[in-house]
């Protein structure tokens, strides 16, 4: 009867002993998941803060304080579709992406966020359904509050390069999203091009963006000339007198990234390969043509995938926008600006690397391998005679 009492004790124990196990197996796998999928958005972003602007002015003995306007802006997220797309990959990069938003949206509370093109990575050849599944699974990953408003400005990748876009998918785009070229906020005008359609060769497409370019040109141009109204202004609300800032896709012309710097510039490899006009930049004409009409005091654009700041003409800064997925680059971020009228100030917010949540991934597979090694004894072993050899040398 006492053997037969043993016996179940111990099995009682085994088994003990087995569910301890699988509790701490679970409980490392969940305290895992958690912090790469969840808490490590919030720890990296939690950092990032709204640059500070310049002391305000001064107007007389009076200081003016001018509203400012918390801005963010990020570039090609480059949704997967029906072709292209993996499920596992669709899976993993989105999900960081919703994340990364949605965090951002949380701990930074902007009132606009811009981003500079390529949203979908198939648009421009994907078919009806496809892009109904993609804006659909988009709408999802970058829902945001009333009270923050959403601005896109077309990609390559959403409605084709020069020689593959149609009207059909412009309008498609322009269904989903907004078609405004001009958007004025607390006295600071954005205006938003289609740079896909800048090719200058004279196509239907082309001139009517060309043409709705010069009527921006012109509201602009009365803007600054209030208080010298003319004819030719009309009798319309004017734009705010502040000079623009330009948002879209592709950059102004330069010759390459050679003098671009920092940890999410392009390879070192790769700065020096010349860009070609139309395909990686824009042309120089239509750069000229840009800086001409707009007069902007800052560009912001995307395609490069990296970071780079150039200075344009009479000192008009652009600053290249890094790509948001972790699909195209190790170390996505995005841009925070604080605008006034007459001032701007931006800073960028890195967020987690994919390197850092694969690390911790293969650390805890170790670990918990390693774990179950020890519950079944076949650590016991190589631990001994690693003893055995300590001991053996101590006493030589």
């Amino acid at each position: 009867m006492a053997t037969v009492r043993l016996g179940f004790g111990r099995q009682n124990f085994c088994l003990f002993k087995r569910s301890f196990l699988l509790l701490k197996l679970i409980a490392v796998v969940f305290a895992v998941l958690l912090f790469c999928e969840f808490l490590i958005y919030y720890l990296v972003i939690f950092r990032c803060n709204w640059p500070d602007l310049k002391t305000p002015a001064y107007d007389g003995e009076q200081e003016t304080h001018e509203p400012v306007l918390k801005a963010m802006f990020l570039a090609d997220t480059h949704l997967l579709g029906e072709v292209r797309g993996h499920w596992l990959d669709k899976l993993r990069r989105e999900w960081q992406m919703e994340r990364a938003f949605q965090t951002a949206l949380w701990l930074l509370q902007p009132e606009v966020v811009f981003i500079l093109g390529d949203i979908f990575d198939e648009g421009k050849w994907s078919s009806t359904q496809a892009w109904a599944d993609d804006v659909k699974r988009f709408q999802k990953m970058f829902r945001h509050p009333r009270h923050v408003q959403l601005k896109v400005v077309a990609g390559n990748h959403d409605i084709g390069f020069h020689y593959q876009m149609s009207s059909h998918r412009i309008k498609r785009f322009e269904k989903v999203f907004n078609p405004e070229r001009l958007f004025s906020w607390k006295g600071i005008n954005f205006v938003m091009v289609n740079s896909v359609t800048l090719e200058g060769d004279g196509c239907n497409i082309c001139s009517e963006a060309e043409a709705e370019l010069i009527e921006i040109s012109h509201k602009l141009n009365c803007s600054r000339e209030q208080e010298h109204h003319t004819n030719q202004c009309g009798d319309g609300q004017p734009l705010p007198r502040s000079a623009p800032v330009l948002l879209q896709h592709f950059p102004l012309y330069r010759r390459s990234d050679a003098n671009c710097t920092g940890e999410d510039a392009a390879p070192l490899e790769e700065r020096g390969t010349p860009f070609k006009e139309r395909y990686d930049v824009l042309s120089r004409e239509a750069s000229q043509k840009l800086l001409w009409w707009l007069q902007p005091r800052l560009v912001l654009s995307g395609h490069t995938h990296s970071a780079c700041e150039v200075l344009h003409g009479a000192g008009i800064s652009e600053f290249s926008v890094p790509s948001f997925s972790w699909r195209n680059r190790n170390n996505p971020s995005f841009i925070m600006g604080s605008m006034t009228p007459t001032e701007y100030a931006l800073s960028k917010c890195y967020l987690p690397f994919e390197n850092t949540v694969l690390i911790t991934y293969c650390g805890a597979a170790g670990f918990l391998v390693v774990l179950i090694l020890a519950h079944f004894g076949f650590l016991d072993f190589p631990f001994l005679f690693g003893c055995q050899l300590l001991r053996k040398f101590k006493t030589v």
